[in-house]
């Protein structure tokens, strides 16, 4: 898959505090890309580096093949941003704000791309001015705004941060719609988030991405993947235990845990010509590591790496 934008050797410091140490990583098109890290790691820097706010010390920043500069407006055409809470003119109604910035950005057709973005994000209310929008109206306007110009990268910082579970779980739902048709660089705290609609993973620490993959190679290759066999009663856990003796597995009742690494089809299948048909399970469930137990274990190795 071809990368919509490209970081590359990126440093940034402020006076003596180097925030960005040799930043390089590279976002696929058309993926969802969650972009997680702790307070201070460097997340809303490299942002502003993105969208031409901040000017780096070395390195370089491509999108769509063309340099991020800062001060620089070519690449602003074809990104849009959402903050965590988006300013309005709140005696304007939603399409009296996107009529204003339709006309600032000079978009064509200009009617029909505002009724289709009130549309895909839900906004029908014609009259409400925007005062009486709740957080998550709020928030749909606020991407309505940033697809306007039909941008090949969306940029959203930590915009569920101010949601209630309702407003957050819509907002979830409508920015998994746009998987393959705008390139997401989705940053947030909120890791069970990155889990539901993020294919892609960049964890940021001490300004430096120290893992940057798929979510399910980053599942394959930190944490403890399980399989748990539940079975009748007790005894016939004890036996499939038994027969399990050259597998790392435990048993709680009459539940069997088998941690594995790699592909679960695969470790599933070992598992499953191994038993015999005198404990066959009557139930077979998979537990993959959370991505709160790989962010932990990836911050914590580079921490103890940074210290040798």
């Amino acid at each position: 898959m071809t990368a919509l934008l490209t970081l590359t050797h990126v440093q940034k410091s402020f006076g003596t505090h180097h925030v960005l140490q040799d930043l390089s990583f590279s976002i696929p098109t058309g993926s969802i890309f969650g972009f997680v890290g702790e307070n201070g790691a460097g997340k809303t820097t490299t942002m502003r580096l993105l969208l031409g706010l901040e000017k780096s010390e070395h390195g370089s920043i491509l999108l769509a093949g063309q340099e991020v500069t800062f001060g620089g407006n070519r690449t602003n055409s074809i990104t849009g941003y959402l903050p965590d809470v988006p300013a309005f003119y709140d005696y304007m109604t939603a399409t009296e704000y996107l009529t204003l910035c339709a006309r600032l950005t000079r978009i064509a057709n200009r009617e029909q791309r505002i009724a289709e973005m009130l549309n895909l994000v839900g906004l029908k209310t014609k009259k409400q001015r925007i005062h009486g929008f709740s957080r998550g109206m709020k928030q749909r306007l606020g991407i309505a705004q940033a697809l306007l110009n039909e941008p090949q990268l969306l940029i959203c910082d930590e915009p569920t941060s101010a949601l209630d579970p309702l407003g957050r779980n819509e907002f979830l739902e409508l920015l998994a719609t746009l998987r393959g048709k705008v390139t997401v660089l989705f940053s947030t705290h909120i890791l069970s988030d990155v889990e539901r609609i993020c294919d892609y993973v960049g964890i940021l620490h001490a300004g430096r991405m120290q893992k940057c993959a798929p979510l399910s190679d980053l599942r394959n290759q930190y944490g403890r993947s399980r399989i748990m066999l539940t079975f009748p009663d007790t005894p016939t856990a004890k036996r499939c235990m038994q027969v399990l003796a050259h597998f790392p597995a435990y048993a709680v009742k009459n539940t069997v845990m088998i941690d594995y690494q790699g592909s679960y089809t695969n470790a599933a299948h070992q598992v499953l010509q191994t038993l015999t048909a005198s404990v066959t399970p009557i139930a077979l469930q998979h537990k993959c590591p959370t991505l709160e137990q790989i962010f932990l274990e990836v911050t914590g190795n580079a921490h103890s790496d940074n210290h040798v």
